[in-house]
């Protein structure tokens, strides 16, 4: 055959392509020049791109998708294997049981941190308070992160350790949750995600001593995390709250070739953010603009979570009188504050999970459209955990990326029986993750994992929203908003990349798109949806280089 194009540096072929790109939806072979797709087509055609040189690669007829990107994974943030493991543990007795083996194996720890404990483990539908750890952890400073990371629970020893105390209760770090009756603090830490997690909250962690909070092990957790990332077929990460001060920590990654996938980094900006600040967050972002690191989106609160009940509601929660929530920002403050970001040509990123913090948020996208005149912002409402009808077609209406977890709606989650279900009530639960309805509302769907919040793999991901049954099997929990395996696939890749501008560069696999691909070990697109879980990435491809993956 004589040749017409010059030989491509990678070629694939023998493999079922799946592009997530309409103009040319399949393929059974692609190759990759200088990093980017120069073509796809049938297997007869890949010949003529192969030559001296070229690395030839035979997917064995497996599916290939593009690189998923992760439209809301905290890398940095991460699992600590410092830490004492609470997933998985559904009561009480079982995090004491954690805890104490832990420490006998850790006589010398000059504190017992853990991670990731439940709401629901502990009894009575009460929140978790010092006594509760005291028992097991004695005079050792105790530190214990929420499964969600938006609460911490003390010990007393930790209290002392930390300077809380009836007289100082509003911390850098979070809102200390004081008695009814004594006025003494419990133990219980709220707006931990808000607080703790800010530049300023993390630094007086550090100061204060906490080990969780040093460099080296921020650093650990996100060198981690990024390797499963990639391990996943995660090629684009999106991480969703910084501060300037951890940029040292990706560029280090990057450095040491730790950072496989790309990255997107957004910056938090937590109440008190100064326009000096935001003159630094857009000279960072005019810093870090290539296509391997990325700053420039803003993260931004108006609710926290449900299963504390601390989200904003439009209906007071279950049992609980008239108590539906508070917002962080009165709903004009928001709208004035989002108006001037979105003037300076900000995106946003908003955390929102109850129905009330989410019209908010729609109402303060509407009034900056109207202040600022309409562009292109692609602000995002993230999570959209119970969303009143009303409010469905806001989002396609106002242009607004509906940035969601599936698996966090999973029934062992947050159905009937869990802290959320009960709390919002079952009159209530159609509210509950309207992926279907939201989607046929022509609403901007992108999925991710919340990961440390939820496991990082697309694939269990992909299973809940097409499913909505525990990840073991069972029962569907409001199994009307689920929707198929082609739309999840979307929301993973193609929904991700608009939402995150970069549908011109990633998200499908098109001729001039950066070469990033993953060739998965099933069929997701053909197999039962019960057998999703447990597919794996073979191959990872990263702009036309095999990053991962043990070969097809």
């Amino acid at each position: 055959m004589t040749r017409t194009t010059a030989p491509a540096d990678l070629v694939l072929h023998n493999a079922r392509i799946h592009t997530v790109d309409p103009l040319l939806p399949a393929a059974e072979a692609l190759a990759v020049r200088d990093g980017r797709i120069v073509w796809l087509g049938p297997d007869a055609g890949a010949a003529a791109w192969t030559g001296e040189g070229t690395r030839l690669i035979d997917g064995a007829g497996r599916l290939v998708l593009p690189g998923f990107i992760d439209a809301h994974n905290h890398v940095r943030l991460g699992s600590d294997d410092a830490c004492v493991q609470l997933a998985g543990a559904r009561t009480l007795t079982e995090i004491h049981h954690r805890i104490t083996a832990w420490s006998a194996e850790h006589p010398s720890a000059e504190w017992i941190e853990a991670e990731a404990f439940d709401y629901s483990a502990i009894p009575d539908g009460r929140m978790p308070n010092a006594a509760d750890l005291d028992r097991v952890t004695g005079d050792t400073p105790a530190f214990v992160l929420s499964y969600d990371v938006h609460t911490a629970w003390l010990n007393t020893a930790a209290l002392r350790r930390l300077g809380i105390s009836r007289e100082v209760t509003s911390l850098p770090f979070g809102r200390a949750e004081t008695d009814p009756v004594t006025g003494e603090p419990t133990g219980f830490i709220k707006d931990f995600a808000v607080r703790g997690l800010s530049r300023e909250g993390h630094r007086a962690l550090r100061e204060l001593g906490v080990p969780w909070a040093a460099p080296d092990r921020q650093y650990g957790r996100l060198v981690k995390s990024l390797d499963d990332a990639i391990r996943f077929g995660i090629t684009t990460v999106v991480e969703p709250q910084n501060s300037l001060d951890d940029l040292e920590l990706f560029t280090r990654a990057r450095t040491e070739g730790r950072l496989r996938s790309r990255l997107v980094a957004a910056l938090f900006h937590p109440r008190g953010t100064t326009d000096a600040d935001l003159d630094d967050f857009a000279a960072a972002a005019a810093r870090f603009d290539d296509d391997r690191l990325r700053l420039g989106p803003l993260k931004l609160y108006i609710d926290d979570v449900v299963e504390p009940r601390t989200a904003a509601l439009l209906e007071p929660y279950a049992g609980c009188g008239k108590h539906r929530g508070d917002t962080f920002y009165p709903a004009e403050e928001f709208a004035e504050l989002l108006a001037k970001l979105d003037a300076r040509g900000f995106q946003c990123f908003v955390h929102a999970t109850g129905d009330r913090g989410i019209r908010t948020v729609l109402d303060a996208v509407e009034h900056a459209a109207a202040v600022n005149g309409a562009r292109d912002a692609r602000h995002q409402v993230v999570h959209v955990e119970c969303l009143d009808p009303q409010d469905t077609a806001r989002f396609a209406e106002l242009g607004v990326v509906a940035c969601m977890q599936p698996r966090h709606c999973a029934p062992e989650i947050a159905g009937p029986g869990q802290d959320w279900a009960e709390n919002i009530g079952s009159d209530r639960w159609h509210k509950a993750w309207p992926m279907r309805s939201l989607h046929e509302a022509g609403a901007v769907l992108a999925f991710s994992s919340d990961w440390n919040v939820a496991e990082m793999d697309p694939m269990t991901g992909i299973y809940t929203a097409v499913t909505r049954r525990p990840l073991g099997g069972g029962e569907p929990w409001q199994p009307a908003e689920t929707v198929d395996v082609e739309t999840a696939v979307h929301g993973y890749t193609m929904g991700s990349a608009y939402a995150n501008f970069l549908e011109g560069e990633r998200g499908s696999l098109s001729v001039g798109k950066l070469a990033d691909f993953t060739v998965l070990s099933r069929d997701i697109l053909r197999i039962s949806p019960e057998a999703i879980p447990g597919t794996t990435a073979q191959l990872v491809v990263v702009g036309g280089e095999v990053v991962a993956g043990t070969g097809v």
